[in-house]
């Protein structure tokens, strides 16, 4: 299903204003109802002292994706805000990219159950790196 104009231009808007994002140089990559997808590159900026990107940028990307992921399918007039959100790291983030797959799982009125999976990307080629579980709580703007 398409989002309503609205609803991509909330989400469009407020990826923009995501100062995190900015310093991680991630895109919105895809948005769709109950799926957001992000990108960025592996910077030396965001590195750990082995050279794989830091498990702070696999966090972040795989946060904002689920974050986005549940905000498609709110209202309008709606956010949501993390309320836990577990992370298994499955391999190091070595790549050239980090590409984070947000869903919704569970869509609730005082609940949404999301799920990330984080990708290292090198010539086009995927390897998981980490798989997030979460819980979204909607909150009136």
């Amino acid at each position: 299903m398409s989002l309503a104009v609205g609803i991509r231009t909330k989400i469009q808007d407020s990826f923009a204003n995501q100062s995190m994002m900015t310093t991680f140089g991630a895109t919105l990559h895809e948005l769709s109802n109950g799926i957001a997808v992000l990108k960025a590159p592996v910077a030396e900026h965001c590195q750990q002292q082995h050279g794989f990107g830091h498990a702070a940028l696999t966090f972040g990307l795989g946060d904002s994706a689920a974050g986005y992921a549940a905000l498609s399918v709110m209202p309008v007039e709606m956010e949501v805000l993390t309320s836990e959100m577990q992370i298994h790291l499955l391999a190091p983030a070595k790549g050239d990219y980090l590409l984070a797959r947000g869903r919704v799982v569970k869509a609730g009125r005082r609940l949404v159950v999301v799920q990330s999976e984080v990708y290292a990307l090198t010539e086009g080629r995927e390897k998981q790196i980490a798989l997030l579980t979460g819980t979204m709580i909607p909150i009136a703007q």
